[in-house]
C-alpha cells in the first residue's frame, strides 16, 4: 500500500542552500492581499466571510451581508496595506494576491509593482476549497491566472491557494506554468515534489510566524508577543545557519491584521532586529525558487516505495540471506517516502523480521553461510556475502587461520544449531576471530538473540550499499 505523505524530508542533514553572498538565513515576507476577494453576498457568494478577522469565532451569515466583517476587510485595503507598504517598500517581498481582490485594487497593485514586489496568485477568490469538485477548482485556478495576468500585465509564477482541498497541489502542478507552489508547511527549505512523474518545486509557507494567529483564540494577543515569536524564530534559524545548515524563514502578514497600528510596530522591530545581523538575505519567494532550482536542480532517482513488487523483490530480496519473503512482506505493507532511505527501509525490514515466527527467524539464521567456510572456497556465496567476507580479509586466510575458523564454525553450529553470524563490515579479521572464540561459549538463548541482532545489522549495511 502506497502511503502518500513524505514524513522523512531531508532527514538529519539538510542540504546547504548556498544562499547568495553566503547568507546564514533567507528571510521571506509575504503580504496576503485578500480584501475584496473574500466571501460576500455582493461577490456572489451564499454567505458572509467568517475567517481571519477581529471577530473571534465569527460564523457565516447565510444570505446576508455582514457590515462589521466587510469593514474589517475594507480597513486592510484602505489603511493596513499602505502602512505595511511604507514599512516594506524597500524590501523584495512576495504578495499573495487573490485575483478578484487585485482587480478591485488598482492603486495598491500599482504600488506593489512600483516597489518591485513579486505578485503570486492567491487563487480566484478567498474561499474554502475543501468541498469544491476538482474540475471546478481547476477552472478557478485557470480563471485566476487569466485575471491576474489581465490586472497586472504578467502571469503569476507562484501559486498559493491557502484554503486548500486535497486536490490543490496536484492541480497546481497540472496547470504547468508555476515556478513554485507554496501550499505546504512541511519544511524550512524548498523541496521537489513529483506529480505524475514530473517535478514541481515547493517553497513552504508558515502558519506559526503568521499574523493570522491574532485572529485565533490561542494566538498572539499583542504586537509584543508577535515580535518575540518572530525574533526567536529568526535567532534559532540564524544560529543554524552559522552552524552550517542555513534555512529560510517565512513570515505571513495580512493587511487587515498586521496593518493595524498596535501590530505593525512588531514588524518594524523585527526588521530592525534582522538588519542588525550580517548574512541576512531578504528575498521574494520567486528569488528563492529560482535560486533553489539552479543550485539544487531536481535529480531523479529510483525510490523503493515507487517500485513494482517484482522489481522491489528482485533488488532487495537478498538483503536477508536467501529470504526474499521479508522483502515481499515489506512491499505488501505500507510503503512510503520514509522507506526510500537505507535507514527507513532497514527499520521496516527489521520490523518484519522481528514479527515473523520463531521458525521463520531460525530459517534466516540457518540460511547464512559459515565464515570462510566451504561455500566460500567453492565460490558459491551470494554476491553480498562474497563482498562482505572479502572486506574483512576472510578470502585470504592462511592455512592455519582457515583451520581455526573451520574448527570454531563447526563447534558453534554443533552447539547452537545455526552458524556463527556477525556483521563483518563492522570488524576486521582479528576482531571477528576474537568474537568467535568468545561467543562460542555462550548459551544458545544468548547467541540466538545476538545472531538475530547481527542479521538485522547486516541487512542495514547491505541497504546502505544498495541505496548509495
Amino acid at each position: 500500500m502506497r502511503y502518500s505523505r513524505d514524513m522523512r524530508g531531508y532527514g538529519e542533514n539538510t542540504p546547504d542552500p548556498q544562499w547568495p553572498g553566503g547568507a546564514k538565513i533567507a528571510v521571506q515576507i509575504v503580504m496576503n492581499y485578500e480584501e475584496g476577494g473574500e466571501n460576500s453576498i455582493e461577490h456572489g457568494d451564499n454567505a458572509s466571510e467568517a475567517f481571519l478577522s477581529e471577530i473571534i469565532g465569527a460564523q457565516p451569515w447565510p444570505g446576508q451581508r455582514h457590515w462589521n466583517m466587510e469593514s474589517i476587510y475594507d480597513y486592510g485595503a484602505r489603511a493596513g496595506f499602505w502602512r505595511l507598504h511604507r514599512m516594506l517598500k524597500d524590501l523584495p517581498i512576495t504578495v499573495y494576491g487573490v485575483a478578484t481582490a487585485l482587480e478591485r485594487a488598482p492603486e495598491q497593485v500599482a504600488a506593489m509593482q512600483g516597489a518591485g514586489w513579486e505578485i503570486a496568485t492567491h487563487g480566484l477568490k478567498w474561499i474554502d476549497y475543501r468541498d469544491v469538485p476538482p474540475e471546478v477548482e481547476a477552472e478557478h485556478i485557470a480563471k485566476a491566472v487569466r485575471l491576474h495576468t489581465a490586472v497586472t500585465g504578467e502571469r503569476p509564477l507562484g501559486f498559493y491557494q491557502g484554503r486548500t482541498s486535497m486536490n490543490t497541489v496536484a492541480l497546481g502542478c497540472e496547470e504547468g506554468g508555476f515556478v513554485y507552489l507554496a501550499d505546504t508547511i512541511a519544511d524550512d527549505l524548498p523541496y521537489w515534489h513529483v506529480h505524475d512523474g514530473k517535478p514541481q518545486l515547493m517553497v513552504p509557507y508558515t502558519m506559526d510566524a503568521n499574523d493570522m494567529r491574532f485572529s485565533s483564540g490561542q494566538g498572539f494577543g499583542t504586537g509584543v508577543e508577535f515580535f518575540d515569536y518572530l525574533r526567536d524564530s529568526f535567532d534559532v534559524l540564524y544560529a543554524e545557519g552559522q552552524a552550517g545548515a542555513p534555512k529560510m524563514m517565512s513570515i505571513g502578514l495580512h493587511c487587515r491584521l498586521a496593518g493595524r497600528p498596535g501590530r505593525a510596530m512588531a514588524i518594524q522591530r523585527f526588521l530592525d532586529h534582522a538588519r542588525a545581523h550580517e548574512g541576512v538575505w531578504f528575498a521574494s519567494r520567486l528569488d528563492i525558487a529560482r535560486h533553489w532550482a539552479e543550485t539544487h536542480p531536481y535529480q531523479p532517482r529510483q525510490r523503493p516505495s515507487e517500485m513494482t513488487r517484482d522489481d522491489f523483490v528482485a533488488k532487495f530480496g537478498s538483503i536477508y540471506e536467501h529470504s526474499p519473503w521479508i522483502a515481499e512482506r515489506v512491499w505488501d505493507g505500507e510503503m512510503g517516502a520514509i522507506h526510500d532511505s537505507a535507514e527507513g527501509l532497514a527499520a521496516r525490514m527489521a520490523q518484519v523480521f522481528r514479527t515473523s515466527s520463531d521458525a521463520e527467524r531460525l530459517a534466516v539464521l540457518i540460511a547464512h553461510p559459515d565464515l570462510a567456510g566451504k561455500l566460500a572456497l567453492a565460490k558459491r556465496l551470494t554476491a553480498d556475502s562474497t563482498a562482505e567476507q572479502a572486506s574483512a580479509g576472510l578470502d585470504s586466510l592462511t592455512d592455519e587461520e582457515r583451520a581455526d575458523f573451520t574448527r570454531l564454525n563447526d563447534e558453534y553450529t554443533a552447539k547452537h544449531g545455526f552458524p556463527f553470524i556477525i556483521a563483518v563490515r563492522d570488524h576486521d579479521k582479528a576482531g571477528i576471530h576474537n568474537a568467535m572464540r568468545r561467543r562460542v561459549g555462550n548459551d544458545t538463548q544468548t547467541e540466538r538473540a545476538e545472531a538475530e541482532r547481527q542479521v538485522m545489522r547486516i541487512g542495514e549495511l547491505r541497504l546502505k550499499e544498495a541505496l548509495k
